[in-house]
């Protein structure tokens, strides 16, 4: 892996959140400089702070395309790309708010396409763009009808971005039941919630932020795969 970027551009769109947090530190630790990305600065000067390597600190709303026009006109050349964001709209179909379920397009699938756009031309050509899906798309459940069409459309875009940018490669990871601290607010439910996930998951067990981040450096770093989302969810898709 540290052959692999050693010495590039490694954009973290999320820096903020503990799975970009990881990634950065993974990626700087194997020799890349890194772009942290995201709408809350003082998140991204924090991870920023916390990186041996080299690293700078650029403002990006996904959901503005202002904002991701500067964006590209600010971070110049590239190698690749990583965006781990989301805004969720869940909840019962009668309790949705348009504008949660047009926030929610925004970060999973309009800001990736607008990033693409404002980004071409801006990428080296063995470079590559990775973006988070998720399991909702696959096994859809009451209350993340929402989440479940972001990601299954994500998942759609980036084949069609893997054939329109090529030979940049474009791919997306699938995260099933991970615990990155967004379960937490179960409180004392929590490892309930996770011990009966990993009972009906065919790996047995929930994933953590590290299985993500190898899942991520593996698109980044394999020049033959493109178009592809790969499923980080220990077979949840496919548990009865």
């Amino acid at each position: 892996m540290s052959a692999s970027l050693e010495g590039r551009r490694l954009v973290v769109v999320g820096a903020g959140s503990r799975t970009g947090r990881l990634l950065a530190h993974t990626a700087a630790a194997a020799g890349a400089e890194l772009v942290l990305a995201g709408p809350d600065p003082r998140k991204l000067e924090w991870t920023a702070g916390e990186l041996a390597g080299p690293s700078t600190v650029l403002p990006l709303d996904l959901t503005d395309e202002p904002s991701i026009e500067a964006f590209a006109a600010r971070v110049g050349r590239i190698d690749h790309l990583v965006s781990t964001a989301a805004l969720p709209a869940n909840g019962p179909l009668a309790d949705l708010r348009p504008a949660d379920i047009r926030r929610a397009f925004d970060a999973k699938v309009i800001g990736p396409l607008l990033l693409a756009k404002h980004l071409t031309g801006r990428i080296a050509e063995d470079g590559s763009l990775t973006f988070f899906s998720g399991v909702a798309a696959w096994r859809p459940a009451p209350a993340r009808t929402v989440m479940a069409t972001t990601n299954g459309a994500l998942a759609f875009l980036v084949r069609a971005l893997a054939v329109e940018l090529a030979p940049v490669r474009v791919n997306a990871v699938s995260p099933g039941i991970v615990d990155t601290g967004s379960w937490d607010g179960l409180g004392a439910g929590k490892e309930e919630f996770l011990r009966a996930v990993a009972a009906r998951n065919p790996a047995r067990r929930v994933g953590a932020p590290e299985d993500l981040v190898k899942a991520v450096l593996y698109a980044v770093d394999n020049p033959y795969v493109t178009g592809t989302v790969l499923h980080v969810d220990g077979g949840g898709r496919l548990a009865a």
